[in-house]
């Protein structure tokens, strides 16, 4: 007897719309991937499905967390998501992990970090590689911000990948930038970027338990007084730092406070709006540059072009310049 395979219905941008706003995470989490996508017919889909969504206004607030390697993200973040959540709120993560330039692959290992949030019915978590992009963060790192805005989540987590210069690009999503260090904030010093101090609308010395406990508030101290020596990132704002424990939950109430504090005050003179405008600019600038790179980089002729001249630039026949600007009058030549 033959046996018929049922053909798999194909996702309408009508179906991603209705599911996305009515807060469908299964559906929210295709959409991601659709987004993410780097062929031309889901890049039309994904921007129909945006288009459609355009209308929907949200009271969102973005929050970008950062912090060296060891100073517990990942926890900080389940904890503090799980508190945000019993507050009322619906909170998306988007954790970036860090893609080998060796494999390009990913080890995507945020859930199993997050246990209690990946559980939490009003939390979405969404890890995705960063895919070698600057600052930890993935390409569509602001589509998928607007999905999960969309999708009803009032509060939006963007966990990175560390500490570095391009942690600008993360800054530049965000209302709110936190960056979570440990304690020994001499030596700690020592091995961050100077400008990373002058990005965060709070510090965070996580881990302050146990033993630990003094450490961490003479940590605090140093911190604090290394802050007060640097222009705030924020106009009218103090930076300050503050202790916390993720794994006993002390100090989120704290931190909380703090954002509360800075969104009314931002929002009040004008600071938020201003940035969510700034937000908008660099996710035009971003998205024309990331599509003329894939029409240029994913176009069979070019690919073959590039090639040939990789070739003749190896066996000294071109000079790189020289190239360069051949390829490119090649390309618009092509697209005439």
């Amino acid at each position: 007897m033959r046996k018929y395979s049922r053909k798999k219905k194909e996702i309408t941008v009508e179906d991603y719309v209705s599911g996305i706003k009515s807060g469908d995470r299964t559906m929210l989490a295709r959409a991601i991937t659709l987004v993410e996508s780097h062929t031309n017919r889901h890049f039309t889909v994904a921007q129909q499905v945006i288009e459609q969504l355009g209308s929907v206004k949200t009271n969102s607030i973005r929050i970008g967390i950062t912090g060296v390697p060891g100073a517990g993200k990942s926890t900080f973040i389940d904890s503090f998501g799980t508190y945000l959540c019993e507050l009322g709120y619906r909170v998306a993560v988007l954790a970036v992990d860090p893609s080998s330039e060796v494999s390009k692959g990913s080890i995507l290992g945020d859930k199993t970090r997050m246990e209690r949030l990946s559980n939490n019915p009003r939390a979405f978590i969404r890890p995705s590689p960063s895919s070698g992009t600057l600052g930890g963060v993935n390409r569509k790192t602001r589509e998928t911000i607007f999905l999960c805005e969309a999708a009803g989540f009032n509060i939006i987590l963007i966990e990175t990948v560390g500490v570095g210069q391009g942690e600008f690009v993360v800054r530049s999503m965000v209302d709110f930038f936190l960056l979570l260090v440990l304690t020994g904030a001499g030596d700690e010093l020592q091995t961050m970027k100077k400008g990373i101090m002058e990005l965060p609308d709070l510090v965070v010395v996580n881990k302050a338990d146990g033993d630990n406990v003094s450490k961490a508030k003479q940590a605090m101290r140093e911190y604090n007084t290394i802050l007060h020596f640097l222009r705030p990132y924020t106009e009218g704002w103090t930076t300050k730092a503050v202790t916390a424990s993720a794994l006993e939950e002390t100090g989120l109430i704290k931190i909380y406070k703090e954002i509360e504090q800075f969104i009314h005050m931002t929002r009040n003179n004008g600071i938020f709006e201003k940035r969510r405008t700034e937000q908008l600019k660099e996710w035009f600038d971003s998205s024309l540059k990331d599509k003329l790179y894939a029409q240029f980089f994913y176009d069979e002729k070019m690919k073959e072009s590039l090639l040939q001249y990789e070739k003749l630039i190896i066996d000294g026949e071109k000079t790189v310049g020289n190239s360069v600007n051949e390829l490119i009058s090649l390309f618009l030549n092509k697209k005439e």
